[in-house]
């Protein structure tokens, strides 16, 4: 069968240009509507909590059944009539009601539509970052166009964008063909004997401790800008210009993973992570200071995603590789995402915007310790 190059990329397009409406300007959406910093960081808590259980619920139907896509498109209907609800006017209980109800079904696709692109891709996951790009390229116009829009418009339209750009994306689903049926015999080894390994251990630590990391990012950034008067459509380009570092990026892993390996990277990414968020903590005054640290997204997303997808083929081959995606997801964006929401929220009017972009940077430090001393050594390049 041939890979479906466009229909999978059309996903990632939507996705992520759903996400590139959300994370830039949801929180000053709510903002608007009246909420406070620790109403906002508790919302975003429950969107990226509901992470640790809807894909792991989700990833073990999908292996059981091996029905991933129908999954997929069951849950990317139900959050599209989900979101609906976000179009009328809410108090603080409807809404988190109604946020916790869309991120069960909104997180718990992309991990099943992972394993669904590498089942296509089957000996060629090395072309992975080819097609996630263009989730990356959605991302950027949605944020591009979306910040110009604001710029002119009252940031009320918004959930009306988001609700067209989720129906875009359920829409992919539908026109997505399933992989071939893989027939499984008796796995050599169990879910639970992979996740005692060692190198397993540290790879979910490492991931859960820099999503804590982005939580203030993810959370606060736009209304950080805000603060220092950074007008909507330099907000926008802010936030474009990570991810348009992460495009390029996502072009030459390929040819990076043939001279490094995937620990030698990850290490390296760290470190620029945390140089990352104390240049943002410390150089919000300077656009040129802001617009490196958005530069520096290539290695704090860009490069550690790509790695982690990588290693968790490796690590858990194709029969649990629902749940493996699921955990991956669960564990750093969700338990992580949550710990960075929940923290950056209580601490952001407390002790500040530095402080709190400051212990980011050490959540980037200590994983690149646990990385150094427990992540494996051997010369683990691009997947075959």
């Amino acid at each position: 069968m041939p890979i479906p190059y466009f229909r999978l990329s059309g996903y990632y397009f939507f996705y992520f240009a759903t996400l590139g409406a959300f994370l830039p300007y949801w929180n000053l959406y709510l903002k608007h509507c009246g909420f406070n910093a620790m109403q906002i960081g508790e919302f975003s808590a429950l969107i990226v909590g509901t992470r640790i259980i809807s894909p792991n619920l989700v990833g073990y139907i999908a292996d059981r059944t091996g029905k991933n896509l129908p999954i997929i498109r069951m849950t990317s209907l139900y959050t599209v009539l989900i979101f609906a609800y976000f179009l009328f006017p809410q108090n603080y209980v409807e809404l988190a009601l109604i946020t916790a109800g869309f991120g069960l079904f909104w997180n718990a696709s992309l991990p099943q539509f992972e394993a669904v692109t590498l089942f296509h891709l089957k000996n060629q996951t090395q072309r992975y970052s080819q097609i996630r790009l263009w989730g990356s390229v959605g991302f950027v116009i949605a944020v591009l166009g979306i910040g110009r829009l604001l710029d002119n418009q009252p940031i009320t339209r918004l959930p009306i964008i988001i609700a067209i750009l989720l129906v875009g994306s359920w829409i992919t689903t539908l026109i997505t063909p399933e992989a071939k049926p893989i027939k499984h015999k008796i796995a050599a080894i169990g879910l639970m004997n992979i996740l005692k390994k060692p190198e397993v251990l540290a790879f979910f630590a490492v991931n859960v401790l820099l999503q804590i990391s982005h939580g203030p990012y993810y959370v606060f950034y736009s209304i950080y800008l805000a603060d220092y008067h950074y007008s909507s459509t330099l907000t926008g380009f802010l936030w474009a210009l990570g991810v348009c570092a992460e495009i390029v990026l996502f072009i030459a892993m390929q040819r990076l993973l043939k001279y490094f390996s995937l620990r030698t990277l990850l290490l390296l990414s760290l470190l620029l992570s945390a140089i990352r968020w104390l240049m943002i903590a410390w150089c919000a005054n300077s656009l040129i200071g802001l617009v490196i640290a958005q530069l520096l997204h290539a290695a704090s997303f860009g490069s550690t995603h790509v790695i982690a997808i990588s290693l968790v083929h490796k690590y858990f081959g194709e029969q649990h590789q629902g749940k493996g995606q699921a955990l991956y997801s669960s564990l750093s964006f969700g338990l992580g995402g949550m710990i960075g929401s929940l923290y950056s929220g209580h601490y952001w009017n407390v002790l500040g915007p530095q402080f709190v972009y400051s212990i980011a940077a050490l959540c980037c430090v200590i994983a690149f310790v646990v990385t150094y001393l427990w992540l494996e050594r051997e010369n683990n390049r691009a997947l075959s």
